[in-house]
């Protein structure tokens, strides 16, 4: 017999077994076990959207203050020779 009958036949016997007892209030600790997940996993999700749109605000304030597409001014100017006759 190969390895995958010799398997199915021992799943087998496992099913037709006893079962174990499986305690009552299983049902009511799973589901609120799931409800606190559920409602942690909704509070990660609202404070991640809104840490992102307090970054996309905090970003629109500094590009219109700092205007960061202007190129900056020069450190020196230029000569003003020949401009006047003087």
């Amino acid at each position: 017999m190969s390895g995958t009958g010799r398997r199915e036949d021992e799943v087998r016997r496992m099913l037709e077994g006893p079962r174990p007892q499986v305690p009552a209030e299983l049902a009511a600790r799973a589901a609120e076990r799931g409800g606190r997940l559920l409602r942690r996993r909704r509070v990660l999700h609202r404070l991640g959207l809104l840490a992102l749109v307090a970054g996309v605000a905090a970003f629109t304030v500094w590009a219109v203050v700092a205007e960061p597409w202007q190129t900056p001014p020069a450190g020196t100017t230029p000569p003003l020779e020949g401009w006047w006759a003087g």
